[in-house]
């Protein structure tokens, strides 16, 4: 098991990329963009194969706009089968899921639980 991505609310997508790109010579792939939701995203790749999540959303709720900056915390548990099974446990205990399991719009097989201090950890394949 592993942290798999952390991802961080941005007001300004580009100019954080660009920040990464430039001080910390991370590649990136293309820019994802969900029009249904408004949604963006950059994920930047560190020379160790860490990565980080850059998100941008058109009409941040309150909410979110607040709190720019963390957002979540991805943990690769490995497979499909794995994900699931880490949902019933985490359901079984009273943690609530607040998403999937379900596979995004960018290909990534997931789920998003809640840890008992409220964060979000998305679970989800290598």
């Amino acid at each position: 098991m592993k942290i798999e991505h952390v991802a961080l609310w941005e007001k300004d997508l580009e100019k954080m990329k660009e920040f990464y790109e430039t001080y910390f010579n991370v590649t990136s792939i293309k820019r994802y963009h969900n029009p249904k939701t408004g949604f963006y995203s950059y994920f930047v790749t560190f020379d160790s194969g860490s990565r980080l999540e850059l998100m941008a959303k058109q009409h941040l709720s309150p909410r979110i706009a607040d709190s720019l900056g963390y957002a979540h915390l991805a943990i690769a548990v490995g497979t499909k089968e794995a994900v699931n099974a880490y949902v019933e446990k985490f359901l079984a205990a009273g943690f609530p899921l607040l998403s999937g399991p379900r596979t995004t719009g960018d290909g990534y097989y997931e789920a998003v639980i809640q840890d008992p201090e409220g964060n979000l950890l998305e679970l989800t394949t290598d």
